[in-house]
């Protein structure tokens, strides 16, 4: 059943420039993921899974391959005549040009909230892969009669692993923040926030304009952090399997983690399926010096050789003799015969050339750019 009463915002182009190697030609919600999917796939999907079927796509650069994935909605069955959705450009001012922050975001496509009839407003990033009904948080947010509810993972923080992290503490009887720090440097168990957030489309414009008023332009940190008193913000808990994207490396691991089978059961749920723009492909063929363990491999590939704890998006070719292990192959990738690749991220159209050997380590991939010849 259409939950009539949400407007849900995505923003592709937030956290960017942390994964800097991936978003140099597109946005964070472009970026490949699991053999088939890109990372606005989630947020999509999560939104119609809950039946929030007026949906706003923010965008601010590099922002062709987005367009080109989700184009109409149709896969999402976001394709309408009434809501449906739209993609929101960047709208540049006269003070400061293109948006610097989510609330300057906020203000930018203003007009478009003002426009909506719904009650709610779900806001989320295109960092995070999981599988989230936001009923669940919407309830919640009714219950407490929050102003704002944020979503967050209890995770274990190492101090190099906090630089994008921020932190939440909450009271623990109710759950109502109590301080927010962004980027510490911390270590141990921590309520990481992850980017989801519920809100009254009423206070939400008021906000926007005291915000806009004031030269305002950081969500994070001039609310939540500022405001966490002033404002009834309460943090919802998320269970189950979830990934932040925010370093080549997390991208790497989360990836990988989808060799468990356990992971990708929490994530890719019959009852709430992750949608995404189909292609017509040939299956995947193998030859007869194939050999392929423990790997996702999508339609349209041709393998001859030895393929390992990987990921390989459509159309890669691997030939005989070459032998790729815990590694992500993106799509029209071409290995030549007799080369060996080990934790290697190749983008897009990446060619290898005869008897090259490419060894990273799982804490440190080697990653290749897109078109590159090696």
């Amino acid at each position: 059943m259409a939950n009539t009463n949400t407007l849900g915002i995505i923003f592709s182009n937030m956290h960017d420039e942390t994964i800097n190697e991936l978003t140099a030609k597109r946005t964070m919600g472009s970026i490949p993921y699991g053999g088939r999917y890109r990372l606005v796939d989630f947020a999509l999907s999560n939104m119609v899974n809950s039946g929030i079927y007026d949906v706003g796509v923010v965008t601010k650069s590099n922002y062709q391959s987005l367009m080109d994935h989700v184009s109409s909605g149709r896969e999402w069955d976001l394709a309408r005549k009434r809501k449906g959705l739209n993609i929101l450009p960047p709208f540049g001012n006269a003070g400061g040009g293109i948006y610097r922050g989510k609330l300057e975001a906020l203000a930018n496509i203003s007009s478009f909230i003002q426009h909506s009839n719904e009650d709610y407003v779900v806001m989320t990033d295109c960092d995070l892969v999981a599988n989230i009904d936001y009923n669940e948080l919407l309830e919640f947010h009714k219950a407490n009669n929050a102003d704002i509810t944020v979503a967050y993972k209890v995770q274990e923080i190492m101090p190099e692993t906090s630089q994008n992290k921020v932190i939440l503490t909450m009271d623990e009887k109710d759950h109502r923040l109590t301080d927010v720090f962004i980027h510490p440097s911390y270590l141990g168990k921590a309520n990481v926030l992850c980017n989801i957030f519920i809100i009254s489309r009423i206070l939400l414009l008021r906000i926007i304009s005291e915000a806009s008023s004031r030269n305002l332009y950081s969500f994070k940190q001039d609310i939540l952090q500022k405001r966490c008193n002033v404002y009834r913000i309460f943090g919802y808990e998320l269970k189950g399997y979830t990934a932040r994207i925010d370093s080549l490396q997390t991208y790497y691991d989360a990836n990988m983690e989808l060799l468990n089978l356990e992971n990708g059961n929490q994530l890719f749920l019959k009852t709430r399926p992750i949608y995404t723009k189909v292609r017509d492909e040939v299956p995947a063929k193998y030859g007869l010096n194939a050999a392929v363990t423990n790997s996702l491999v999508a339609d349209g590939c041709v393998i001859d050789g030895e393929v390992e704890n990987s990921i390989l998006f459509r159309n890669v070719y691997i030939e005989k003799g070459a032998k790729v292990k815990n590694s992500i192959i993106m799509q029209g990738t071409i290995i030549r015969k007799d080369s060996s690749l080990n934790c290697v991220i190749t983008d897009k159209d990446v060619i290898v050339g005869e008897a090259r050997e490419l060894s990273g380590s799982p804490n440190y991939p080697i990653y290749i750019a897109k078109n590159i010849k090696v």
